[in-house]
């Protein structure tokens, strides 16, 4: 019996998105998708060194919770990929680290496996990391295009999620030839989504920030915390750019290689907007360092996308365990010479801009 024509349009749309996450991870792993001169702006900010800290480095712990569940560690391995079966693969590395390290892991968008359940293994995790707190996704444009709260459960409850991440992706939309533009008359959509779903919603950007304006509208419609995923870091235009099918398409996602809200200035205007909220900081973050930075700017978690991503692919699960380890011993010396001995601490610690 011949496939109807809605089973083979969303046979094709599946496929387009397959080959969509397949083209993502060899650019991010192969080119150059760095902003040009727009750095995260951590930079600009420095602790003021304690050469007597009055506390012991054998007691500075870098323990926290989110959702009422303990982490060892402030980092999160923010979401990248699925869809495929090198995904697959790449998913079930970081989540083995996730699980040693206990640490928080979000997957990447989960619409391939909406559109094509054969594809939703590619997103299952749990059983090598049964006890990770571990983020659904998917892109909230799509509440524009038919998605509701069925396709929002089956994303939480294909991978067994503890909450949903919704992802904010307007530029990369727009520069994409098969890029779903239609962001109006979002915000209803997203608050009916916080309001019915049974796990928290994630608002998160994907590499250009959010002001503290958009911040407002979305606790007051409900999300439970805000990954500001700011500039700093990489360009998905700059990645959408090397997808491009014509110098034209090309031309105009290049056009945007530092476009977007640094980091660092993202996480003060959602911490102010938002002064309850928890805040994930994301875009652009280097080391323990900048950790520390964004924790005493505000945040709550901090978010690796990339490294992670390289660790796994070069090093598999002992690489990506290597690396946590290593970002999670140099925020631990940071606080230990910003004179601070917990995270909370640390979030009361001033940075400064300049040293008079």
């Amino acid at each position: 019996m011949p496939k109807s024509k809605t089973a083979v349009a969303n046979h094709n749309d599946a496929n387009i998105h397959e080959r969509r996450k397949a083209d993502h991870i060899r650019i991010n792993l192969e080119e150059d998708v760095n902003f040009n001169k727009l750095t995260n702006g951590l930079e600009n900010y420095f602790f003021m060194h304690q050469a007597l800290p009055e506390i012991d480095l054998a007691n500075v712990i870098t323990t926290t919770s989110l959702f009422g569940q303990q982490l060892n560690t402030p980092l999160l391995i923010s979401s990248m990929t699925g869809g495929t079966a090198e995904a697959s693969i790449i998913n079930r590395t970081l989540a083995e680290a996730a699980q040693e390290i206990g640490m928080a892991m979000g997957l990447g968008s989960q619409r391939a496996a909406i559109e094509d359940s054969n594809l939703a293994d590619t997103y299952h995790v749990r059983q090598v990391a049964p006890d990770i707190l571990l983020f659904a996704n998917i892109g909230a444009v799509q509440l524009n295009y038919g998605y509701g709260l069925e396709q929002c459960r089956r994303a939480v409850d294909m991978c067994e999620a503890d909450a949903l991440i919704l992802h904010f992706n307007a530029l990369q939309e727009a520069v994409q030839p098969e890029g779903d533009g239609n962001f109006a008359n979002l915000l209803g959509k997203v608050e009916q989504i916080c309001r019915d779903l049974s796990v928290p919603v994630i608002a998160k950007e994907v590499g250009w920030g959010f002001a503290e304006e958009t911040a407002r509208h979305l606790a007051n419609a409900g999300v439970a915390a805000i990954d500001v995923a700011g500039a700093g870091g990489t360009s998905w235009s700059q990645v959408e750019m090397y997808r491009a099918p014509t110098a034209r398409h090309a031309r105009v996602a290049g056009a945007f290689i530092d476009w977007g809200i640094p980091t660092a200035v993202s996480i003060q205007y959602c911490r102010r907007a938002t002064p309850n909220l928890p805040i994930i900081a994301s875009g652009g973050i280097r080391n323990g360092i900048d950790v520390a930075k964004c924790i005493a700017l505000g945040a709550n978690l901090v978010g690796f996308a990339g490294e992670f991503l390289r660790a796994a692919d070069q090093n598999g699960t002992a690489g990506v365990i290597e690396l946590a380890e290593t970002i999670t011993n140099e925020l631990r010396v940071a606080m230990f010479c910003a004179g601070a001995e917990t995270l909370e601490h640390l979030g009361h610690t001033p940075l400064h801009t300049s040293y008079f």
